[in-house]
């Protein structure tokens, strides 16, 4: 995000007329603050009843060899006839050659006609060929129209936008054009890409176009909020943002165009074309996703340079999405200070295509010197914070220690064995003391990571996803839906648009089904986080050998491989051995051999036997930490109503009792070693106030 401070418009001149801007007067359903109008039911990953083989390409090229369908081996899809259209609808525009239109992923078998725009799994394809297909499910296969309250809002919408040139007021049309940063995009620009203007929302619409004609299917609205010294942007989807699949500009892609520009945002997008004369297409989700159901679109091009953005996000973001589209035609633009967002570059009058020149290619076969590596290590020096990771907003003092939340880790979490079945007295509370086990504890960690844009997979086997789903949603609100019931809609609403997915098994499973769900979630939903609680549960199905620890290790191993190759961050919850009442856990109390702590990039251990000044209070110990290597303490505190963990007032005292009476910390002096480093993090901890991490309702957009 970046503020353009041009044609002599101070920032507290435009950050006062925002207010006016803002007004409620005229906004679309979309945008006015409340309880959405629309609800949406999340997906879930599906649990083979039975055992499915993976579909692969060579599984889908037999099957087309042995059906007698003719196919073309493309970058990430096969090319085939397609079997829902006519006699004469599959020739080409020649009338000669047979027309490849419909397009196969190599990876999850997902087909799409371009034609008549029929969608679906590789089951319904086979269905399809064999004539196992019903009318009604023909019918289904046929791509999703939009419902018709969007049909209605988008026309509504699109009506009464007019054309940024268009404006009455010259005025206006200068201060639109700062706060969006367009001060250098001309009218023609605009004009090409159909951009129009909505006034009364103050909102730019980019319109999505039907595939082979000007039908619409679906807008995007950017409304530009001030954030501090910055401007931030803020989008709206119609249809919702997982069913809006909108490559904004291509409408104007030729067949004959060879090399294509992937950006992060429409606006990159518009600055690309205009400075380059380059085909241009922006994701619709950004550097968040890459829904595989855009990639036949993205068939046809030999080359592809992905320009995502300027930070160390946008850079990882544009090696997972290179390894969809084949890392073999795709070009990757180095984020740094001379190659910055390409509007900030056009902005700044810098020359977008020798930036383009610069790109370097996303594969190669081996790296034989430190060359290729010379400019990651420049990048990672050049920015810490970011290579730190994503930081947690809801605990601090685990940012003090981890640094942040890092892709392609493995994470082993375990704790008092006594915490889960604590979960039951959460919600049947008992006259007594309650606590609160590793379960809740990691769901609120990973719900953290989840608001920040970290898309997760939840993989719950001991406890049901309606169970787990409440736990989160009441962590998610930060208090008690059950007092509030007419409130429900709003957070569930609210809770829906996180980019949240949970694996519908439970109890015990195998560890192949469970890989291959992961792989599955990476590819599709581009999974950055997965959370498996707990590894217990699939120890039962391996028949590797009768040990239990050998099963364990080979588990943990695929895991860690698992993390490593697909560049996703995996914790893995580990109940411990049975200790002594009087011991505190230990990295050596994690079940089974010392694998578990040998492949974890980081351990945490969630500690109470020690802590007995009250019910609640517990503290997390960092046991391992492979980034930087400080570990240490920190005390948190459970409450109850909102079923979250927070940092308890006086935790210095806290802290120093514990050290003192329970000699958690050796007696030595202070040497900036992991010992001394307790008390200053606990002195730290106490200055600070709550952190006010409840959601914001006006603030959060859908």
């Amino acid at each position: 995000m970046w503020v353009l401070l041009r044609s002599g418009y101070p920032l507290r001149i435009l950050l006062s007329l925002r207010g006016e801007w803002m007004g409620r007067r005229g906004l679309p359903r979309s945008l006015v603050p409340g309880s959405p109008r629309r609800r949406y039911r999340k997906e879930a990953l599906p649990a083979a009843e039975v055992p499915v083989l993976p579909v692969t390409a060579t599984v889908i090229r037999q099957y087309l060899r042995t059906h007698g369908i003719p196919f073309q081996d493309g970058h990430s899809c096969l090319r085939a006839p397609s079997p829902f259209l006519g006699a004469s609808q599959l020739k080409d525009q020649t009338g000669k050659t047979t027309s490849f239109s419909l397009f196969i992923d190599k990876t999850t078998g997902r087909f799409l006609c371009m034609t008549s725009l029929a969608e679906g799994s590789w089951e319904d394809f086979q269905a399809s060929v064999e004539g196992r297909g019903d009318g009604d499910r023909e019918g289904i296969l046929l791509g999703e129209a939009p419902e018709a309250e969007d049909i209605e809002e988008i026309r509504r919408i699109w009506d009464r936008a007019v054309p940024l040139w268009e404006l009455p007021e010259l005025e206006e049309a200068q201060l639109t054009r700062v706060m969006f940063g367009l001060t250098k995009v001309t009218d023609d620009t605009l004009r090409r890409f159909n951009v129009r203007y909505l006034r009364p929302a103050r909102s730019l619409i980019f319109p999505w176009f039907s595939p082979g004609s000007l039908g619409l299917r679906g807008l995007k609205l950017l409304q530009a909020e001030s954030q501090g010294d910055r401007v931030r942007y803020v989008e709206t989807t119609i249809p919702r943002p997982g069913a809006y699949h909108n490559l904004f500009g291509l409408s104007l892609i030729s067949r004959r165009d060879t090399e294509v520009v992937l950006t992060s945002s429409e606006l990159d997008s518009l600055a690309l074309n205009q400075s380059t004369g380059l085909p241009t297409l922006a994701l619709p989700r950004g550097t968040g996703c890459l829904p595989p159901a855009l990639l036949p679109y993205l068939e046809q091009f030999r080359r592809i340079v992905l320009w995502l953005g300027d930070d160390l996000r946008s850079w990882e973001a544009a090696k997972l999405f290179a390894r969809k589209l084949n890392p073999k035609r795709c070009s990757l633009v180095r984020p740094g200070d001379q190659h910055p967002c390409p509007l900030e570059a056009l902005n700044r009058g810098l020359n977008l295509s020798r930036i383009l020149r610069s790109t370097l290619p996303a594969w190669h076969k081996s790296i034989v010197s430190f060359r290729q590596l010379r400019e990651e290590v420049l990048g990672e020096l050049s920015n810490v914070e970011q290579v730190a990771g994503v930081r947690w907003s809801r605990f601090p003092d685990l940012n003090r220690f981890l640094k942040g939340h890092r892709k392609g880790e493995l994470t082993v979490f375990t704790g008092d064995p006594l915490g889960n079945h604590c979960l039951e007295s959460v919600f049947n509370p008992p006259a007594g003391p309650t606590g609160s086990g590793k379960t809740t504890f990691i769901s609120e960690y990973a719900l953290d990571l989840c608001t920040q844009g970290v898309n997760t997979l939840w993989g719950s086997f001991e406890i049901s996803n309606v169970r787990l789903a409440r736990i989160m949603l009441t962590q998610f609100a930060v208090g008690r839906l059950e007092d509030q019931l007419e409130r429900y809609d709003e957070w569930a609403d609210r809770f829906e648009d996180l980019p949240l997915y949970f694996m519908t098994f439970h109890g015990q499973q195998s560890i192949r089904t469970v890989i291959d769900t992961m792989q599955h979630a990476v590819y599709v939903y581009d999974i950055c986080h997965v959370v498996i609680d707990n590894l217990q549960f699939m120890m039962g199905h391996e028949q590797l050998s009768t040990d239990r620890i050998a099963a364990q290790d080979y588990i943990i191993g695929a895991f860690r491989k698992f993390a490593t190759e697909s560049s996703c961050h995996v914790t893995l919850v580990i109940h411990p051995r049975k200790e002594d009442d009087d011991k505190e856990l230990q990295t050596a109390s994690i079940f089974g051999s010392a694998k578990a702590s040998q492949e974890a990039d980081n351990v945490l251990i969630l500690q109470d036997r020690k802590l007995v000044t009250g019910p609640g209070k517990r503290y997390l110990q960092v046991s391992k930490n492979r980034f930087d290597g400080d570990v240490g303490v920190f005390p948190l505190e459970f409450n109850k109503s909102s079923l979250t963990f927070s940092i308890p007032p006086k935790s210095k005292a806290r802290l120093k009792k514990i050290k003192d009476d329970n000699g958690l910390v050796a007696k030595k002096p202070s040497s900036g070693k992991k010992g001394a480093a307790v008390p200053q993090n606990s002195e730290t901890c106490s200055n600070e106030a709550p952190n006010p991490y409840q959601p914001d309702p006006s603030k959060l957009s859908r």
